[in-house]
């Protein structure tokens, strides 16, 4: 019977997953939107086993264009043993993985490669940045600072 890890868990790794989906697009990568169907959009798609087993965890791995890959399909089907459409997909998914690792490792994350039969070209995300590490993305207090605002705002009422 599957066993799921405890609610505790489970929110820790959705938490993790949240900073991976954050942190991919500053890149400037794509990410998929959870449950967003695979023929729609190509990208980064992070995911979470919650399983109670030495499988569970936070997972990165990439989707190619839903173009590249129904011309995969599409040879497949014709039996184009030889066309390199289709090594594509798989050629694409590793150098995004090392490129991903890299960006993540960057920022403070702890990736490692599952090796797992099941999951090839796939990240395992076991750690995010420590807590006390912040992000070069996210807004800085002085840009929060509505002061600078008003004063902005006074000056052109003056006018």
């Amino acid at each position: 019977m599957f066993e799921k890890v405890g609610a505790e868990e489970s929110a820790r790794l959705e938490a993790l997953a949240a900073k991976v989906r954050d942190e991919l697009p500053a890149a400037g990568l794509p990410v998929l939107a959870p449950g967003l169907h695979h023929a729609l959009a190509g990208g980064a798609e992070v995911e979470v086993d919650d399983g109670a087993d030495a499988a569970g965890g936070v997972y990165v791995d990439w989707e190619a264009s839903p173009r590249l890959r129904e011309c995969a399909v599409r040879a497949l089907r014709l039996r184009l043993m030889d066309d390199p459409v289709l090594r594509r997909p798989g050629q694409i998914s590793a150098a995004m993985m090392h490129a991903m690792a890299a960006i993540l490792t960057s920022a403070g994350f702890t990736v490692e490669d599952p090796d797992d039969e099941y999951r090839p070209f796939h990240l395992r995300v076991l750690a995010g940045p420590a807590p006390d590490v912040a992000s070069g993305w996210e807004p800085r207090e002085e840009e929060m600072d509505m002061s600078a605002w008003q004063t902005a705002d006074e000056g052109a009422d003056a006018d």
